[in-house]
């Protein structure tokens, strides 16, 4: 393909290209960069016609993934624990049509955060296949494995991620946003019984600090437990967020940005939060809400 047409079609498929690579990295700096290196591969001149553009696009993607998530972990980037992905956080009443891609097909951050505990084959045995209906064979060229042991990968890392899959109800945004009104409303006004009542009884809660907030870089289980540590932060302020198309909220300390909170609620209570505490990736992620960007 020549390259003017070429650069032109891998345009039209960059958004698809950055939701693969965000589904396998769980890092919208890293899907960016992971899509450019994408597109030097594929640029080159010596490089024979393609027949399926939009699968030979997505193989390549996923290649650059994979090694990007090899050399990850053999770096052993999170020594502090907790380690949550990047969220999409934007504002209850508007969404871009690039972040519509990026949270389509149901791509909440509780299943982030379950694809970051699979391994790097799993994960992209699963998200090709499971979420951009790739063929198994297609996959298996990838990951260097059989077709079988293929869908083995996709099977493994379907179980883990039914367990975050939200039942049909508790997808309304609205009674998303009730319980997480609740919640929010039962801790800053200190009411035990209220804040027991909206969180599940196995309710779990991560904050990620990253390397400069160590110190609020855990992982705490059970209403009880998690009830304890829902105490407002001084002279803090509450602005509603969708965070990956669900109802969250991004916490603010003297008008900047301290913390995004993603929820998963189920059952009308809430199951799981996720707070990321770090300063350099709060206001990075927070800066589209914030019009700082």
């Amino acid at each position: 393909m020549d390259a003017a047409p070429l650069a032109e079609a891998f345009e039209a498929r960059r958004a698809r290209l950055h939701a693969i690579a965000y589904r396998m990295l769980g890092s919208l700096t890293e899907a960016e960069d992971a899509v450019q290196e994408a597109w030097l591969r594929v640029s080159r001149p010596d490089l024979d016609p393609v027949r399926n553009l939009d699968a030979w696009l997505a193989t390549v993607v996923a290649r650059v993934c994979l090694n990007m998530l090899r050399a990850r972990r053999a770096r052993a980037e999170e020594p502090f624990g907790v380690r949550l992905p990047d969220p999409i956080v934007t504002a209850e009443a508007d969404e871009r049509p690039e972040e519509r891609a990026l949270v389509s097909d149901a791509v909440g951050f509780a299943l982030l955060v379950v694809l970051e505990t699979l391994t790097a084959a799993e994960r992209l045995a699963f998200v090709l296949h499971d979420v951009f209906e790739l063929p198994y064979a297609q996959i298996a060229t990838i990951v260097d494995r059989s077709e079988d042991a293929t869908r083995q990968l996709a099977s493994r890392a379907r179980r883990r991620v039914r367990q975050a899959a939200p039942r049909p109800g508790d997808l309304d945004r609205s009674r998303q946003r009730a319980v997480v009104d609740a919640f929010f409303a039962a801790a800053q006004g200190r009411d035990a019984e209220a804040l027991l009542a909206v969180l599940d009884p196995d309710v779990i809660l991560r904050s990620d600090g990253g390397r400069r907030r160590p110190q609020l870089t855990l992982t705490v289980r059970g209403a009880g437990a998690v009830s304890r540590y829902a105490v407002p932060v001084p002279h803090s302020e509450i602005v509603p967020v969708r965070v990956n198309g669900a109802a969250g909220a991004l916490i603010l300390v003297g008008g900047s940005p301290f913390s995004i909170m993603a929820f998963t609620v189920r059952g009308g209570r809430v199951a799981e939060i996720d707070g990321i505490v770090d300063p350099d990736r709060v206001g990075r992620l927070a800066a589209g809400v914030l019009g700082t960007s």
